[in-house]
């Protein structure tokens, strides 16, 4: 029979890990640290379509003040998107909101789901009303989202209810600030909205914008003044430095903090200034 006796213990040397193996476990560990970083990039940028009128205002231009009253006579309004849900019209013409805008649409993927509700609803307690479209020049063409915009309750009839739709363009809430363009691409891009929705719609669409945005990405271009409303955007007592080409402003979003609900605008001018916008 056999008898296994125990010998002197053999020693072994520890293993080397193989180089493939601390290359991955080096790659794992890099991505370990970049992850957070990742999540918390992905949750400060919001969902495509969840923009709104003045979505970057605060964080860029700030806020400093609401307007006096004054001498020059204007006309309340408000401005709403699928933020608001279905909005409490009633309750807004009580306190003297004469007019209002819809967000209808945004790029070419998204169409508001509260726009029957809001954009009737408006016309229905007596206000006159337009649409909106938030601009994603980085997406698809000036010309392509003017038409999905006419064609997705931005058009515009000469009922004397009905405000032409209005191009909300200003930072990209999704990434870079001026949308990847040069000012000279901006420009283009605008103008080629402006041109389809003027041989859709027979009207120039108001432009909505805030001074800070339209110098850093048009390079403060001034060419629309002659036939563009301007709609500017600044949270202050007064609306400061228009820009270039513009002499006035037709409207003004002064807060986005209001009753009821929180943008609210000034019409530079009495209800029949407002009447003879819609009229054209």
């Amino acid at each position: 029979m056999t008898v296994l006796r125990p010998g002197p213990t053999r020693r072994t040397r520890p293993r080397r890990p193989r180089p493939r193996a601390v290359l991955v476990t080096a790659l794992l560990a890099a991505l370990s640290l970049t992850l957070p970083l990742t999540s918390a990039r992905a949750a400060d940028t919001p969902a495509r379509g969840s923009a709104y009128m003045g979505i970057g205002v605060l964080a860029h231009d700030g806020r400093s003040g609401t307007p006096t009253t004054g001498d020059v006579t204007q006309t309340e309004g408000v401005d709403v998107s699928g933020h608001q849900g279905n909005v409490a019209w009633s309750t807004l013409w009580n306190s003297g909101v004469r007019w209002a805008y819809t967000k209808a649409t945004e790029g070419t993927y998204y169409t508001n789901p509260y726009f029957a509700q809001q954009y009737n609803g408006s016309y229905n307690v007596g206000m006159i009303r337009g649409a909106y479209h938030f601009a994603t020049p980085d997406t698809t063409s000036g010309a392509t989202q003017a038409n999905y915009f006419v064609d997705h309750g931005g058009g515009w009839s000469r009922d004397g209810k009905t405000l032409p739709g209005a191009l909300d363009i200003e930072w990209n809430p999704y990434g870079a600030a001026c949308y990847g363009k040069t000012a000279s691409q901006m420009v283009g891009w605008i103008a080629d909205f402006i041109n389809t929705y003027k041989a859709r719609t027979g009207r120039y669409p108001v432009i909505y914008t805030a001074t800070t945005w339209w110098t850093q990405c048009t390079g403060n271009y001034g060419g629309f003044a002659v036939n563009n409303p301007l709609w500017i955007a600044r949270y202050a007592s007064d609306p400061g430095t228009l820009p270039a080409g513009w002499s006035f402003y037709t409207m003004w979003q002064y807060t986005s903090s209001g009753p009821t609900v929180g943008d609210h605008d000034k019409f530079n001018g009495a209800l029949d200034r407002v009447q003879a916008l819609a009229n054209g």
